[in-house]
């Protein structure tokens, strides 16, 4: 491959949590050098950036659906698959097979399930998953109801040096249930449960992690207390980090009204003082991660009756945009964005990428953070079509990304 001179750039490393006017050198798939000045060897591309956003790859800490096209419209260069799958990734084959969904454009990095079918019950072969590139270990859509089965499955993923990935609602509380219980749902008259089905669900499994030393990983956190069950775990040193995504810190569950299915999510959206709290947590880092949930359906899964449509919705192709909107309301600064959204999840799960480092990947975005443009869900590049925030105007496009050197967009 010809090297690569990327030139007059904005270089942001959130890893190092650094900001500097500069040059990039590709050479060889990977990041040569970084500083000003920099030389171009002979036969170089040389990419003029004139002053736009250079940052590493963005790492999708959490996908539904391997949507190559919807990622790369969203500078995103890795995802983390998660199990829900058809048949789930419950098996070292099924991993492999997964492993290489994305490629060439798109790393994919699966999720073993927890158990096998992602029934909640009976263990699947972690060992052999994580030897076939599975990268953690997840519950999946579900909570693992039995607390003995998620006591050992957090012993034996310790054991192996993964982490779990849990989602945070207690299947109890939440069985039949369309929305959270707030005036909103009772004014729609849809089937809804208490936001306390998060904090007790997270409570359980902190305390069930302190027992197998384990680290965790809670996949969403998008309620008040669940944001504080977090902050306080973190305060007493447990190995335990939290995501979110967009929605739970832009929008409440007043974007139902009009019995909106497109704004029906799992978990769903939650009470304004809920979103300010999310929010809080964000900028204060008990949430470490910001991914997009990508979990695109049908527009028959959609267009039903509120409590019968799917839950779920696109989210790689506006993950950047969505989250510039935090930068831009003042929340959390660019750096700190760029962090939540490739540094942190390439740390927690142990990949490569989120630094702008010789020798590290040449796995690149280069984005112009004030562009505008509006959400468009009829023209979402992948499998898009259903986003809560159709209509929304954003700011944030995409100039450039790179693949391990190669010009993905």
């Amino acid at each position: 491959m010809k090297p690569i001179l990327i030139r007059g750039a904005r270089l942001i490393d959130p890893a190092a949590g650094t900001e500097a006017a500069g040059d990039l050198l590709i050479v060889d798939r990977q990041i040569a050098a970084v500083g000003p000045g920099l030389a171009a060897p002979d036969g170089a591309e040389i990419v003029e950036a004139a002053g736009l956003v250079l940052a590493p790859g963005l790492i999708d800490a959490g996908v539904f659906r391997t949507d190559v096209e919807a990622a790369v419209a969203g500078g995103i260069t890795s995802v983390l698959l998660m199990p829900d799958q058809s048949p789930p990734l419950d098996d070292p084959a099924l991993i492999e097979r997964a492993e290489r969904l994305g490629k060439p454009r798109l790393w994919v990095r699966p999720l073993a399930a927890a158990t096998r079918g992602l029934n909640g019950r009976e263990l699947a072969e972690l060992s052999l998953m994580k030897e076939a590139g599975a990268v953690a270990v997840a519950t999946g859509r579900q909570a693992i109801a039995d607390a003995q089965v998620m006591l050992r499955l957090l012993r034996y993923a310790a054991g192996l040096g993964l982490v779990v990935i849990a989602h945070a609602e207690c299947p109890f509380l939440t069985a039949g249930a369309a929305a959270t219980d707030t005036e909103t749902a009772t004014r729609l008259g849809l089937p809804a449960a208490p936001a306390a089905a998060e904090a007790i669900q997270i409570a359980r499994d902190l305390r069930l992690a302190r027992e197998a030393g384990a680290p965790l990983h809670i996949a969403c956190v998008s309620t008040a207390e669940g944001v504080e069950l977090i902050r306080a775990a973190r305060a007493e040193g447990q190995d335990v980090t939290a995501g979110t995504a967009p929605a739970y810190a832009l929008l409440s569950d007043t974007a139902l009204a009009g019995y909106r299915s497109f704004a029906r999510l799992s978990p769903p959206l939650r009470g304004e003082a809920d979103r300010l709290a999310v929010r809080e947590g964000l900028a204060d880092g008990s949430i470490s991660i910001l991914a997009s949930r990508h979990d695109p359906r049908t527009q028959e899964d959609k267009r039903l009756p509120f409590a019968d449509a799917a839950p779920g919705a696109a989210g790689s192709a506006t993950l950047l945009a969505l989250g510039l909107n935090l930068v831009h309301d003042g929340l959390i600064s660019l750096p700190r964005l760029l962090a939540l959204l490739s540094a942190n999840p390439a740390a927690r799960f142990g990949l490569p990428g989120g630094a702008l480092l010789p020798g590290a990947p040449a796995d690149l975005l280069l984005f112009d953070s004030g562009a505008p443009w509006r959400i468009d869900a009829d023209r979402l590049p992948g499998r898009a079509g259903n986003t809560p925030f159709d209509g929304l105007p954003v700011q944030g496009r995409v100039r450039l990304l790179l693949k391990g050197g190669e010009r993905l967009a």
